[in-house]
């Protein structure tokens, strides 16, 4: 099926973007296809025709994997509108249980199963455990996943995709591999992301299977809905292990299927016995075996009838088995099948405390998917050490289910009776799910836990979010709540990874339920660490729907904090088109607003696309008016970000005085603020401005100060792109070999990170060292590797600056025209951009190809206009260059006595003095000696 949808979705965006461009006049397209620029409108048809064929046809294959079944959480192409998910994916297995009973016969099968695939090297099949639910399906997974870890020393993971969780949607399939590459160490920029959400889980699927192969990883994909919802999660190699739950056979060839059926009622009786703590002497056999046909062999039920037995020491089998027959009597109005487990539930929650009773109830509201004690006491409203100790008694109760870090779970069945509860019906309706109508006890509860996560992320955002920026906070009238101690930004971070699935779960149920104001706030809550860990895609469908929250209630801030983030997230995408259009809409709301501060933030962040797009004059204009508005409200961290910001236009545009004077504003701001790491960013600004001017030394140690200011930061991204400089100021001042440590150690962080601009840059500075060492070839591969990432990402500063490096490498293997097309094609970039220190570079690389062609004149013209540039802008080395490259062009047309290339040539060796450049001064001073003598 994967194949045909690659096959699908590939056609179906070729048709698209040919009709889309059909009555473009820019281009005129060979052979047949001309036809559809020649009939635009027919050409719409046939795509409407192919279109619905291919849906069709998809329709088909679709029905033969799905097996009928009417749950799809499979991601398909969208507008990315829905309210963002997660998985909650455990780096191990839970806890085993000894409750586990008999299942011999399934575990023999499963046993001989793996260990014969794995002693012939054949694929491991998928094994898919179903059965009735309360039967014990994943009880025997995990069980059969602790027997069989150490043969899957790669790790283990466990899942759960929540196909029959009341309240819970199916985790869709894009947002579970994005959780699971999370969880075996994939950083999240590496996660591809997107708006057409199919081809996101086929991208995530491959990453998946890559990541896998070669592992011997197990997996249990526990409560499954579908084949068509776990089959992209399946490892694309045979080494490793899959256990799939689910209450449907979800039947596939290449699959085992191990049913889990109801116990015997001996085995039953057994568990019962154990569980119980009660001597099998002192219980009647015969009361045991009817109650256990009582709540029908589920394990589950005689889990619960056990835990009653054990707390009350003074009943006996007798006595409670007419509590049994009681509460069955009390629910005859559902069926036979559900009066079994219901009556057992309903034993079980009569006999709490009714604070305890309570809170039970309460968790059937809980939207999340686990939750600790602090969340526990939000749905309880009660304190802490209360919420522990509910918590203690329900799971020794058998009401819930532990969880490795202190982390509790409500079974399925047991979630849909205290939902029933909530609504006063128990279970109800034909499939035993909880009646769907909202109580106000349900809105209060997702309210109260609502209200703590916006506590506990306040807490958190106190760690991620820079000095001065404002985070939402609880309403005033809230309860004071209490939250994890979170005292560094580590912890931090392992608390937002942590509850992000029951969160966006949070935000997702407080959407249903109209609860706009806490949707909004929690999403704006969230975006400073979806801003930080991504993915991307999850942040843009949470900030749509933080805007359409806010567009119910009317609430125009609001409206326009969720497009500002929404324009954020976009531009780190690399969708700058989008980016401008949310961030303008986010400008012009905050103007009818008045609020000059939001309207600030929002001018800001779209100068920064601009200057990523390489419109500097309308960046240094949107930076100018930020400031303004940030002076004008007193705000100081935001007016050093737009100093910084402006600095980096300015040094785009070679405007180097101006763009220190920036950033030393900036720089100034920053550390009366203490922001290190606006200061480390100033920092390694200025070094790079230091370094074009030639001030190689003071560079240096600018860029050694914000490195160490990253390192204590532990940012690592941005510690490597200071490796990168620092690499640059050790070949311009000869030490190559420290220039390549740097550059391959920053290319090193940048690919485990994921971060494909600087992995890019890194790569284009190996390049260039390879080309200095004679190494032409591995220069073109790196340069052209670097090349394609640079369009990829739509980077045109750094598209010219590796066609200038890749020009000189051809350049330097004597391949003339394919030199002169990409100084050609850089030039003409770097002229758009208004880079004149980049344009003189290309000039004397331009300069020196011509004169080894013996095309004199038109070389020394190329050096003249490279040095009337790096003149006007005061760029050192491009002067020296553009001097020296004169000099050796009139000593071969003029002779090598010519008064002229002495005179020009020895101020070639002034400059590159001053800029402490020994070897190349020392090199045109032994080319003037040879002359003398």
């Amino acid at each position: 099926m994967i194949a045909a949808v690659a096959t699908i979705g590939t056609v179906t965006t070729l048709l698209t973007g040919l009709v889309t461009n059909a009555v473009s006049e820019q281009d005129h397209w060979p052979l047949g296809l001309g036809r559809l620029q020649q009939h635009p409108w027919a050409s719409f048809l046939l795509l409407g025709i192919v279109a619905a064929g291919l849906a069709t046809l998809l329709t088909t294959l679709d029905g033969q994997r799905s097996q009928g079944s009417s749950a799809n959480p499979t991601a398909t192409p969208g507008n990315g509108s829905h309210a963002p998910g997660a998985a909650l994916v455990l780096r191990s297995l839970p806890r085993d249980t000894t409750a586990f009973t008999d299942r011999t016969a399934e575990l023999d099968a499963l046993m001989r199963s793996v260990r014969g695939a794995q002693q012939v090297g054949n694929t491991l099949p998928v094994h898919v455990i179903d059965g009735m639910p309360g039967v014990g399906k994943t009880t025997f997974a995990v069980h059969a996943g602790h027997l069989l870890a150490d043969r899957f020393p790669d790790g283990q993971l466990f899942v759960n995709l929540n196909g029959h969780t009341t309240g819970r949607s199916p985790v869709r399939s894009d947002e579970a591999l994005s959780s699971l590459l999370t969880a075996i160490g994939v950083p999240t920029q590496q996660i591809p992301v997107g708006d057409d959400t199919g081809a996101v889980t086929e991208a995530r699927a491959a990453m998946w299977r890559s990541r896998l192969s070669g592992r011997k990883t197990l997996l249990i994909l526990d409560n499954a809905a579908s084949y068509r919802q776990y089959e992209p999660l399946l490892p694309g190699g045979g080494d490793c292990l899959v256990l799939v739950t689910s209450r449907r056979r979800l039947v596939a060839d290449e699959e085992v299927v191990l049913p889990v059926r109801a116990l015997s009622p001996d085995h039953a009786v057994d568990l019962f016995v154990r569980l119980s703590a009660r001597p099998a002497e002192t219980l009647d056999l015969e009361v045991l075996r009817e109650l256990v046909q009582l709540c029908g062999c589920l394990p589950l039920g005689v889990s619960l009838l056990a835990a009653r037995l054990r707390h009350h020491p003074s009943w006996n089998a007798e006595d409670l088995r007419e509590r049994l027959v009681v509460a069955r009597d009390r629910l005859s109005e559902l069926r036979a099948g559900e009066r079994a487990v219901a009556a057992t539930f309903d034993l079980s929650i009569r006999d709490l405390p009714p604070e305890r009773r309570r809170f039970f109830r309460r968790l059937g509201a809980y939207p999340g998917t686990d939750l600790d004690t602090f969340t526990g006491a939000a749905i309880g409203g009660v304190p802490v050490a209360v919420a522990r100790e509910y918590l203690d008694g329900l799971y020794d109760a058998h009401l819930i289910d532990e969880y490795p870090g202190d982390r509790y779970r409500l079974h399925d069945l047991l979630r849909d009776y205290a939902r029933g509860l909530t609504h006063g019906t128990g279970l109800s309706g034909p499939t035993g799910q909880a009646d769907e109508g909202d109580s106000m006890e349900s809105v209060e509860t997702v309210r109260r836990v609502g209200t703590y996560y916006l506590a506990a992320l306040t807490a958190a955002n106190a760690h991620l979010v820079r000095g001065g920026a404002e985070t939402p906070s609880p309403p005033d009238e809230a309860p004071q709540a209490e939250t994890p101690a979170m005292d560094s930004r580590a912890a931090a971070l392992s608390w937002l990874e942590t509850e992000r699935p029951n969160i966006l779960a949070c935000v997702r149920r407080a959407n249903d339920l109209a609860l706009y104001s806490l949707v909004v706030r929690l999403s704006a809550a969230m975006a400073p660490f979806l801003r930080q860990a991504g993915p991307w895609d999850q942040a843009v469908a949470l900030h749509r729907t933080a805007a359409e929250a806010a567009r119910q209630t009317g609430d125009e801030r609001a409206l326009a904090g969720a497009s500002a983030e929404l324009g954020v997230v976009r531009r780190f995408m690399g969708s700058y088109v989008d980016a401008s259009a949310a961030l303008d809409e986010a400008a012009t709301r905050y103007e009818a607003l008045g609020d000059h501060l939001g309207r600030a933030d929002a001018l800001n962040q779209a100068g920064i696309v601009w200057y990523l797009t390489a419109d500097n004059e309308a960046s240094a204009q949107a930076q100018t008016q930020a400031l303004n508005l940030y002076r004008q409200v007193g705000h100081r961290l935001g007016q050093a970000n737009a100093l910084a910001d402006l600095g980096m236009v300015r040094r785009q545009t070679s405007d180097f005085d101006a763009a220190i004077d920036a950033q030393s504003d900036a720089l100034s701001i920053y550390r009366e603020l203490g922001d290190r790491y606006g200061e480390a960013n100033s920092l390694r600004d200025m070094g790079v401005i230091h370094c074009l001017t030639g001030a190689y030394e003071q560079a240096r140690r600018l860029h050694r100060e914000a490195f160490d200011l990253y390192s204590a930061l532990d940012d690592r991204v941005h510690q490597a792109y200071a490796l990168n400089e620092l690499g640059v100021v050790s070949r311009l001042t000869g030490d190559l070999t420290g220039a390549r440590e740097s550059h391959t150690l920053a290319l090193e962080h940048f690919t485990e990170l994921g971060e494909r601009f600087g992995r890019a840059t890194s790569l284009r500075h190996l390049g260039t060292l390879a080309r200095l060492s004679d190494d032409a070839a591995a220069a073109i591969r790196d340069l052209g590797e670097a090349l394609r990432a640079y369009r990829d990402l739509g980077s045109r500063g750094g598209e010219a600056a590796a066609l200038t490096e890749l020009g000189a490498a051809h350049s330097a293997v004597g391949d003339r025209d394919r030199a002169a097309v990409a100084f050609e094609r850089s030039l003409e970039i770097e002229q758009r951009l208004g880079d004149r220190c980049g344009e003189a570079e290309i000039l004397n690389h331009w300069g020196a190809l011509l004169r080894t062609h013996d095309d004199m004149d038109r070389a020394r013209e190329h050096f003249a206009q490279a040095l009337e540039l790096a003149r006007a802008i005061r760029c050192p080395l491009e002067e020296a260059r553009a001097l020296e490259g004169i000099g050796r062009c009139v000593r071969t047309i003029d002779g090598a006595d010519s008064h002229e290339a002495v005179e020009v040539l020895l101020q070639a060796v002034g400059v590159y003095r001053q800029l402490g450049l020994e070897a190349a001064a020392d090199s045109i001073e032994a080319l003037l000696a040879g002359q003398v003598g």
